[in-house]
Formats: structure tokens, C-alpha cells, sequence
């Protein structure tokens, strides 16, 4: 019998039901996944709150990694045996076992392992398209990154290091400089809304960043429109303090002719060429050691309120997983 955290309402982590799965034969181009390793997301934790509509009752997770056990008609890009991960939806990776699209698998090369890859898929493929397709960072490019010591700022500070990019990173606490620092940062800045913008542009000549990657959302949001050059883009991808809050039109040709986007995975992965387009550029990325993977803690997952408790308070230091 396998298990599964299962939703009935949306709240704090007492709504989090571990509950029994039977083992289910896969329809037409699924498979039943045996999984190995989960990765959790603030999406994750977003969704479980409320702050993001879901069909309620439904399961939860976007992200994770095992064993192919089963396929169903029609299947042909994998095989019973094959190490697999994924990093879209549909809802439901806290599970031990799970029915789901063959088309959406990405099979793993050999030498990543599992747990790597359910940390790694859906922050990475975040980091590919906030750097390809959402701004085309290169050269000569300034970002700010906000949560630059964190999970993702991990992978996508290395990632803009190696197109060229100028980084200045963004942290809340202390002991979170060193750490972005190391990550690749060319300057590392403590979070301050009534500051953080006149340290950037000390930093840029008076000139400001070409793009922001925002994932604060309500708290940062002044700051990160101050923060940037005429014609620069505000990306608001996260909302760890909440949702920003609505920007008037006029407010952007008052600051600069300033452009503002507000992106999803989903979006950026709606099709499965594009999916597995973005998934083999994190791969190579991987190979190549631009990024590399860091599992911070590991939970069963019995555990997963301890882990949305940990991501939550902002006291993980990277990639969570669940072990079935």
C-alpha cells in the first residue's frame, strides 16, 4: 500500500492527511511511479495555504523522482526500470507512488541521482526560463536576485554568473551572506525596503539593474521598481511576504518606462517539447557543473509539516526533500 498527503481544506500545517494509496494500473501514456524522493517547493507551501486556488480535495507537489514500476497503453519514451523525474504537475507528488504522464518524464542521465534530480528539476527549470526566455541574460547583464542564499537563488546565481552577468544578491539575515556569496554573487545586500534601492544604485553608478528577480513580492516591491534602469524589467515571480500589491500604469512611465511580468512554470512549460526542452538545458547544466545540486535536509514523508515549517520560517539553507 502505498501513502499520500491528501488536502481537504487549505490552512496551516495541521491540514497536511497522510493518508493510504492502492497501487493503480496506469491508462493511456501514464505510468505508476515508485518514488524515491520529492522535492518541496514555496509553491508547495503557497498552495496549502490558500494563497493559490486548488480543486480541493486533492494531493500536493509538483516535484519528484524514483522508479518507473508499470506504463500503460500507448507509452514509448520510457520503460518499467527507468530513473525518472519530473517537475510540472498534475498535483500530487507527496506520495510514495503515483499515477502520472508519461510525456511530462524526464529519464535521468546516469550519474544524477534521484534525490538530486527531485531537488534540483523544478527549481532548475525555474532558473532556465527566468534567464533565457523571461529576460536573455548575457554579458554586461545586472541582476538583483532576491533570496540569493536560498534553494533557487543557488542554482540561478551560478547559471547568471556563467551568461555573464554582474549579480547582486539579496538575503534577509546575516548568516545568509557567506552562503550567497559562495553561490557567486559579485555583491551581496541585507534586505532593507527603505534602503535597498540607493544600495543598488551605489553599486551601478547611479545607474540602476537591468532586470530584478523578485520572489518577496508585497514587501519588495517599491524597492525593486526603485531599483532599476529606464526601460529595466521587474520580474515578480515568488510571494514569501505575500502578494504584491497592483502598480499603477502610470507609476511605470513615472519611474522609467519600466516593464513588469508576473511569470509561471506552467506558462513556460505548457507544452511537452517545450518541457523537455527546458529539462535537457538543466541537465547539460548539471553535467557541465554550472549548477550544481545541494540537498540542505531530508523528511519523511510523515514529516512533510516539519518541512513546510522549516521552508516556511525561512531557516532552510537549500533543497528539501521527502522520502517516501
Amino acid at each position: 500500500m502505498a501513502k499520500r498527503i491528501v488536502l481537504r481544506q487549505t490552512g496551516g500545517t495541521e491540514v497536511l492527511n497522510l493518508q493510504d494509496l492502492p497501487v493503480q494500473q496506469p491508462g493511456p501514456g501514464e505510468v505508476w511511479l515508485e518514488q524515491t524522493a520529492i522535492g518541496v517547493n514555496p509553491l508547495d507551501v503557497l498552495q496549502r495555504k490558500g494563497g493559490a486556488p486548488l480543486p480541493l480535495p486533492c494531493g500536493l507537489g509538483l516535484e519528484g523522482a524514483g522508479r518507473v514500476a508499470a506504463v500503460g497503453a500507448g507509452v514509448t519514451n520510457v520503460k518499467v526500470g527507468d530513473s525518472v523525474g519530473y517537475a510540472t504537475g498534475p498535483l500530487g507528488g507527496y506520495a510514495s507512488a503515483r499515477l502520472y504522464p508519461a510525456e511530462r518524464l524526464v529519464k535521468l542521465p546516469a550519474g544524477l541521482g534521484e534525490e538530486e534530480a527531485a531537488a534540483t528539476l523544478f527549481k532548475g527549470i525555474t532558473a532556465q526560463y527566468l534567464l533565457t526566455s523571461t529576460y536573455p541574460v548575457g554579458p554586461g547583464t545586472r541582476v538583483l536576485i532576491y533570496g540569493a542564499a536560498g534553494a533557487l537563488g543557488q542554482l540561478i546565481v551560478p547559471w547568471a554568473k556563467h551568461l555573464g552577468a554582474t549579480v547582486i544578491g539579496v538575503v534577509s539575515r546575516p548568516q545568509s551572506v557567506a552562503r550567497a556569496k559562495a553561490a557567486g554573487c559579485d555583491h551581496v545586500l541585507r534586505f532593507n525596503a527603505a534602503t535597498l534601492a540607493a544600495e543598488v544604485r551605489e553599486l551601478t553608478a547611479g545607474e540602476g539593474v537591468d532586470v530584478v528577480y523578485d520572489s518577496v513580492g508585497r514587501l519588495s516591491l517599491e524597492a525593486s521598481l526603485d531599483s532599476l534602469r529606464p526601460r529595466g524589467l521587474l520580474v515578480s515571480f515568488g510571494g514569501s511576504s505575500g502578494a504584491p500589491a497592483a502598480i499603477e500604469v502610470a507609476t511605470l512611465n513615472a519611474k522609467g518606462s519600466l516593464f513588469v511580468t508576473r511569470p509561471s512554470l506552467a506558462a513556460h512549460t505548457r507544452t511537452a517539447e517545450e518541457y523537455q526542452a527546458r529539462a535537457a538545458s538543466v541537465l547539460a547544466a548539471l553535467a557541465a557543473g554550472i549548477i550544481q545540486p545541494r540537498i540542505w535536509r531530508r523528511y519523511p514523508l510523515a514529516d512533510v509539516a516539519r518541512a513546510h515549517e522549516d521552508l516556511e520560517q525561512g531557516r532552510s539553507e537549500g533543497a528539501l526533500i521527502l522520502t517516501p
